[in-house]
């Protein structure tokens, strides 16, 4: 492993606590349901406005999620896990308590590995726990007054906790990019950052090399990638000016403003004591078999860094470009049409990484979107293969085929005459004249200066009009050179 960038002398520590919010249909200690948008206050049944009298009742899909996300991290799943009341006092929280999990979590350790570039990287785990979600605190509409809308309050989450394990911003927002494409791989969340469905907290440090761990802060609720990355760098240069203008870091939790690009102290940040967690009474332990396990495991999808895996040994991928493949199962699903169709898995890999995802990103959408079908282009792969098309001519037809002309592969090479040039009598003649007409590079090439030929191949390709095949052009050149 490489030695971290130090930032003006400093070693940045960053861990992460992301909240996942569940695919259920009811909440999870209630029968109230979870769908997003709804008018304020309809989804929020007795249990979940904690009416005198009303007992919790755990949701099983819940516990299946946390299965499924243990088993998807490499974790060990607790085969008996507790739930605690969390007490805080807040005016979107009903009970004036949380109940979530404190001792002994459901899922325990684990890690996420990804790329950071070309350089793996690896994060440990310390626990991913169940528990509910609060209110929403509504403060904008009401002029001057603030409102509550219970919709959120018990729906399931899953908080994913790691060790201080990442040094920068990218290392930070890598991470959670990976995290989001595993808990939307294997179903649990449909990972909405605009809807809160998958909100992420950054506890950000800093230190001299080989000092102890600094003070942190919180960074709550980071909802896009764009705004964690810009959250973390204000946040360690603040950190790192305060200590050299000699001021302590007082640890607490912090707002990101996208609009300043600053975060600003919300609330001294509370230790676990602060909370009073005990065990809830209302709640048994929770139990789980290994059969359950066994069970889930068996309507386990195959998890990314399998099918990574896989792509290495039976294509004979990069390993790296195996992992960006399987960003997602439309991307992996999408590769491996092209590659079956072309028979050339690593120029299908090279194609989707290149081409096709300059013209996703520039468009902002998903592979499953994409404007040229899997089958086209490994139709388009193999005119490459076979010498119909030189790599720019394939990229015209491309080109044509993403903005939408009519014609497949091979109409749109005749109608637009980019046929490469293979016949060697052919390219022999056009050699022959471009010899003769330019002595000059001739000579200059025979005296030892490779430009020279570079220009006489150039003066080739444009007398062919672009359809030259250029590795039959510089053969035929030499050989004509006599080099």
């Amino acid at each position: 492993m490489t030695a971290p960038k130090l930032i003006q002398g400093y070693e940045v520590v960053i861990g992460f606590e992301t909240h996942a919010q569940l695919r259920t249909q009811s909440k999870i200690f209630s029968r109230a349901a979870t769908a997003f948008g709804a008018e304020p206050n309809t989804q929020a049944c007795a249990v979940d406005l904690a009416l005198p009298g009303t007992l919790p009742v755990m949701n099983r899909e819940a516990v299946q999620c946390a299965i499924k996300l243990g088993l998807a991290l490499g974790s060990r799943i607790a085969p008996r896990s507790v739930f605690a009341r969390k007490n805080y006092f807040y005016p979107d929280l009903p009970k004036g308590y949380q109940i979530s999990q404190f001792e002994i979590p459901v899922v325990q350790g684990g890690e996420v590995s990804f790329f950071l570039g070309e350089e793996k990287k690896t994060v440990r785990l310390v626990r991913a726990h169940l528990e509910e979600d609060a209110g929403k605190s509504l403060h904008e509409e009401f002029h001057g007054m603030s409102g509550i809308d219970l919709n959120r309050a018990g729906t399931p989450l899953l908080e994913i906790v790691t060790e201080p394990d990442m040094r920068s911003s990218a290392e930070a927002v890598a991470y959670a990019k990976e995290l989001h494409k595993i808990v939307t791989w294997i179903g649990v969340c449909d990972g909405n950052m605009q809807e809160g469905s998958f909100r992420c907290d950054a506890n950000v440090s800093v230190r001299k090399p080989g000092q102890s761990l600094g003070t942190r802060r919180e960074i709550k609720n980071l909802n896009s990638f764009k705004f964690m990355q810009q959250a973390i760098d204000y946040e360690i240069r603040w950190q790192i000016e305060e200590i050299e203008d000699g001021r302590a870091i007082q640890q607490a939790t912090v707002l990101f403003d996208p609009d300043t690009g600053e975060t600003r102290a919300m609330r001294t940040k509370e230790d676990s004591a602060d909370y009073r967690y005990f065990p809830d009474p209302d709640l048994p332990p929770l139990c789980i078999s290994e059969q359950w396990i066994e069970e889930t495991r068996g309507l386990m999808p195959e998890l990314p860094r399998k099918m990574a895996e896989r792509l290495v040994t039976d294509h004979g991928l990069p390993e790296y470009d195996a992992t960006t493949l399987t960003q997602s199962p439309a991307m992996a699903a999408y590769f491996e049409a092209a590659a079956r169709a072309s028979g050339a898995p690593k120029l299908a890999s090279n194609w989707i990484m290149g081409e096709v995802s300059k013209r996703l990103n520039a468009e902002e959408i998903g592979i499953d979107a994409a404007k040229v079908p899997a089958a086209q282009l490994a139709r388009l792969i193999g005119r490459v293969q076979d010498g119909t098309l030189s790599n720019a001519a394939a990229r015209q037809v491309f080109d044509a085929l993403w903005s939408g002309e009519s014609g497949d592969v091979d109409a749109l090479i005749e109608a637009k005459g980019l046929r490469q040039m293979n016949d060697t009598g052919a390219l022999e003649k056009i050699i022959d004249e471009v010899i003769a007409a330019n002595p000059g590079n001739v000579e200059q090439f025979k005296a030892g200066k490779d430009k020279a030929f570079n220009a006489l191949v150039g003066q080739v390709m444009k007398a062919s009009q672009g359809t030259a095949n250029p590795a039959q052009v510089n053969a035929l050149l030499r050989a004509r050179l006599g080099a």
